[in-house]
C-alpha cells in the first residue's frame, strides 16, 4: 500500500512540469497574438508546431494555399479604352490636293492611315504625295500615315475596287493590329465630325459592330446587277477601260444570299481579318463570284457578313455617310454644296459625300464643325505645340464637341434601339 502510494506521488510530479511548460506556451502565444496581430499569431503558431507530426501541418498548407488565392485575384478591369480607327483614303487622277485635304481633316495621331492614288493618276501625282508625306514633321514623327506605293488599278463599276480595299486591309494588319475599326473614304468625302467626336462616341460601343448598310430586296439591282456577266478590263490592263459585259445570263445564286448596299462602311478588325485570312472558304468564294458583277463594292461586303451568322449579328444597318442620292439611285450621288449642309448636319452623320475640289461648302465645314484653320490639322486634345497642333501631347485627351452629341444621337438609333435587330440581314 506504501509503494502504491509513493508510486501516484512520483506520477503526479511527472505531470506537473509539462503542465508548467504547456501554460507558459499558451501565455505567451495570447501575448503575441495582442502585439503582433491575428494573422501573425496564427503565423507563429504554425511555425511552432511544425515540429511535431499532427494533421496541423496539412492545415497549414491550406491556409497559405487560401491566402495564395486571395492575394492573387486580379484587379477589377478598367474602364473602356480609347479606340483606334485603321482609315483608307482613295483617289485617281487629279485628286492629289483633294486627298491630302481629306487626310488632314481626319487625322488624329491614335489612327492608323493607308492612302492610295490609282494607276490612272500620274506618276508625278503618286510621287508627289510620297514626298508631302515623308517631309511633313507631324506624320513623319508619329509614323501612322503610309502609302501604297504600287497603285492599282481601280474600277468602281467592278472588283478592283473591291481588291483595293481588301489590299489596304492587309497592310494594315500587317503593320499594326493595334486599331478596332476599319474605315474606308474616297477623296471626294468629308468628315462631318471632329475625331475626338467619333472616338469618344466609339469607346463605349462593342469592338466587334460592324457598320454596313445592307439589304437581300434587290429590286432593279436583280436584272441589272446579279444576273449580267460583266468583265473588268482593270483586272488586267494597265490603263483603265469600260467593263463590258458577255452575251449570256446567270441565274441568281443558291449556295449563299446575295446582298447589296452602300460602298462605304465601318468594319471591326475582327471581321476584316475573316474576310482577308479567310479560313472559312466563303470570302474567296464570295470574292470570285463577284469578279463578274457589277458594282461589286455594293455587294461583296454585304454579302459576306450576312451570310456568316456569327458577324450577321453585328451588322448595324447603316454607313455612317450623308449620301444625296437619285431615285432610283445612278451609279453616282448628288455633288454636295452649301444648300445642302444644313441638311448634313441634321443626318448626324459622321461623314458626307462626295464633295467637288475646294466646293464652299467644305471651307463651311471647316469653319463651323471641325473648327480647322488655314489648311492645318483638325484641332482636339492631343494638340501641342506652337503652332497648335505641330506637335503631339496626349492622344488619349479628348475634347469632343457638338459633334459628338449628334453622332450619339444617330448611334442610338442605329445600334442602342429596337431598330438594331429589325434592319439586321434582311
Amino acid at each position: 500500500m506504501k509503494g502504491y502510494i509513493i508510486g501516484a506521488h512520483n506520477m503526479e510530479k511527472r505531470w506537473v512540469f509539462p503542465l508548467i511548460i504547456s501554460t507558459l506556451v499558451c501565455a505567451f502565444l495570447l501575448v503575441t497574438s495582442f502585439n503582433m496581430g491575428l494573422i501573425s499569431s496564427l503565423h507563429t503558431i504554425n511555425s511552432i508546431f511544425s515540429i511535431i507530426p499532427t494533421r496541423l501541418t496539412g492545415n497549414q498548407t491550406d491556409l497559405v494555399f487560401v491566402e495564395s488565392k486571395v492575394s492573387s485575384i486580379p484587379p477589377p478591369p478598367a474602364g473602356p479604352t480609347t479606340p483606334r480607327f485603321a482609315y483608307l483614303v482613295s483617289g485617281s487622277k487629279g485628286d492629289l490636293d483633294r486627298l491630302w485635304r481629306t487626310l488632314h481633316a481626319l487625322y488624329h495621331p491614335r489612327n492608323h492611315y493607308i492612302v492610295h492614288l490609282d494607276l490612272e493618276s500620274p506618276a508625278a501625282e503618286r510621287m508627289e504625295l510620297a514626298a508631302r508625306i515623308e517631309k511633313d514633321p507631324l506624320f513623319s514623327k508619329v509614323g501612322n500615315v503610309d502609302m501604297i506605293v504600287k497603285a492599282n488599278m481601280v474600277t468602281y463599276r467592278g472588283p478592283t475596287m473591291v481588291a483595293n480595299t481588301l489590299h489596304a486591309c492587309a497592310i494594315l494588319l500587317k503593320k499594326n493590329k493595334e486599331w478596332d475599326w476599319f474605315i474606308n473614304l474616297s477623296a471626294s468625302d468629308y468628315p462631318l465630325v471632329t475625331q475626338d467626336d467619333i472616338l469618344y462616341t466609339f469607346t463605349d460601343l462593342p469592338r466587334n459592330l460592324n457598320f454596313i448598310e445592307h439589304t437581300s430586296r434587290l429590286g432593279w439591282k436583280e436584272g441589272q446587277r446579279a444576273k449580267p456577266l460583266m468583265i473588268d478590263p482593270g483586272l488586267y490592263l494597265s490603263r483603265k477601260k469600260e467593263v463590258f459585259w458577255a452575251t449570256e445570263k446567270r441565274e441568281l445564286p443558291t449556295a449563299f444570299k446575295l446582298f447589296t448596299g452602300s460602298a462605304w462602311m465601318v468594319l471591326s478588325r475582327e471581321f476584316v481579318e475573316y474576310c482577308v485570312w479567310g479560313w472559312d472558304n466563303l470570302p474567296r468564294t464570295l470574292l470570285m463570284y463577284y469578279s463578274n458583277f457589277v458594282s461589286s463594292p455594293e455587294g461583296y461586303f454585304q454579302t459576306v457578313i450576312c451570310n456568316v451568322p456569327e458577324f450577321a449579328s453585328t451588322a448595324a444597318n447603316h454607313d455612317l455617310h450623308y449620301i444625296s442620292w437619285d431615285f432610283p439611285p445612278k451609279q453616282h450621288p448628288h455633288n454636295l454644296n452649301l444648300s445642302d449642309f444644313s441638311k448634313m448636319v441634321g443626318s448626324n452623320a459622321p461623314f458626307g459625300r462626295k464633295f467637288k475640289r475646294n466646293d464652299p461648302v467644305l471651307d463651311k465645314i471647316d469653319a463651323s464643325l471641325l473648327k480647322r484653320k488655314n489648311g492645318s490639322f483638325t484641332p482636339g486634345g492631343w494638340c501641342s505645340g506652337k503652332p497648335l497642333c505641330s506637335d503631339v501631347g496626349d492622344n488619349t485627351n479628348l475634347k469632343p464637341g457638338p459633334g459628338a452629341r449628334r453622332l450619339n444621337t444617330l448611334i442610338d438609333r442605329i445600334a442602342r434601339s429596337d431598330l438594331f435587330f429589325q434592319n439586321q440581314c434582311k
